[in-house]
């Protein structure tokens, strides 16, 4: 029985977390301004600075850049050098450690596109709010350009230095076929801006890697990043559906990172990479590592995972008459179902350790 004492912590306990959700919801805000602005940069490179400076090496507003950077100092983002100063002449400095977390892409602590996957998230709050009362899918281009870039960019370090050297080698099927003759072909499905497919063709010089996306933006934005990527000559990328009968049979590898899930039509979509295969061939799928069930001692990140669900990845995958709507938490019981129903002879969790991501290795 629930006394009033207690309901009384209750409602004392949530109006104290709900605020310092608003406190986290603020700073991510904050942050993605900061981050989008290049005002951090403009800081870490000038070292301690007042506001008149940033604004300056920023190209941004002084009131702005003054009220951003006291609110960043209050947070505890940024250090205030000399907080006793006058506003016009106290100073603000990056703190050590943090320039990793705010600047550095390619270290796997780098926190900064999570702001700007957020601010992708609720863009369309409102379209999401009445696709509740409708039961209809929200358009993944309706994210805009902060979606797909922020997720390129916080799944960037992980490809850069994971991909190639923990995870693909420890699939021995998979890493000898990469390093093997002929050399092989690899497609990478819902490749976004093309980080994993990079990736792949750095860490194995013999492969030759498509990138196959159906989201316009996304590909245009990977064919203008592959020029700098050093391996241009044996990557490329096409707005292409999968299903095209031209790609049939071509790939001795097809790889779908962190997508399937958001997928309409997953059962379709794994029957066309299976297609896509050679004799021989197999598929790696990376997706959300989840709970095997629903439990309420899931843990932070899987909470996480349910709070992108919501706002973003349900949503996309409501897209369509008798969308699947699977979901960020997917289960492996899940996967393992719509691999069966693909036509998929096996079906195995590969040996890939990670805290974020489980895969799967099926094979026709």
């Amino acid at each position: 029985m629930t006394t009033a004492s207690s309901a009384d912590t209750r409602r004392d306990e949530l109006v104290e977390r709900l605020f310092g959700n608003a406190l986290g919801a603020m700073d991510l805000l904050c942050v993605y301004l900061g981050d989008r602005l290049g005002m951090y940069r403009a800081l870490a490179d000038a070292g301690p600075s007042t506001s008149a400076e940033l604004a300056r090496e920023a190209g941004v507003n002084e009131r702005y850049a003054r009220e951003w950077l006291e609110q960043q100092a209050m947070t505890g983002i940024l250090e205030a050098v000399d907080p006793h100063a006058s506003d016009a002449e106290r100073r603000y400095a990056v703190p050590a450690g943090h320039d990793e977390v705010l600047l550095e892409g390619d270290s796997l602590n780098h926190m900064a596109p999570m702001a700007q996957l957020v601010v992708a998230c609720a863009l369309p709050i409102h379209t999401v709010l009445e696709a509740f009362t409708t039961g209809e899918g929200v358009p993944y281009a309706d994210y805009g350009a902060d979606l797909h870039e922020g997720q390129a960019r916080f799944t960037q370090p992980m490809f850069d230095n994971l991909l190639a050297t923990d995870w693909l080698p420890a699939v021995a099927t998979i890493h000898d076929r990469l390093n093997g003759d002929p050399p092989a072909r690899v497609a990478d499905v819902a490749c976004g801006l093309g980080r994993s497919s990079i990736a792949i063709a750095r860490g194995y010089p013999k492969v030759t890697v498509d990138g196959i996306d159906l989201d316009q933006a996304s590909i245009a934005r990977a064919q203008q990043l592959l020029p700098a990527s050093g391996v241009e000559g044996r990557v490329a990328f096409h707005c292409q559906d999968a299903a095209d009968p031209e790609l049939s049979g071509r790939y001795d590898l097809v790889t779908i990172f962190e997508a399937l899930h958001d997928m309409s039509y997953p059962v379709d979509v794994l029957r066309t990479a299976r297609g896509l295969l050679s004799d021989g061939g197999c598929m790696l799928v990376a997706d959300e590592r989840t709970a095997d069930r629903f439990t309420l001692d899931a843990g932070d990140v899987e909470r996480l995972y349910y709070g992108f669900s919501v706002l973003h990845c349900l949503p996309v995958g409501m897209v369509g008459e008798n969308a699947a709507g699977t979901g960020t938490v997917m289960r492996e019981d899940t996967v393992r179902g719509y691999a069966e129903q693909a036509g998929f002879a096996d079906y195995e969790v590969a040996p890939i350790e990670n805290d974020f991501w489980r895969f799967y290795l099926l094979t026709p």
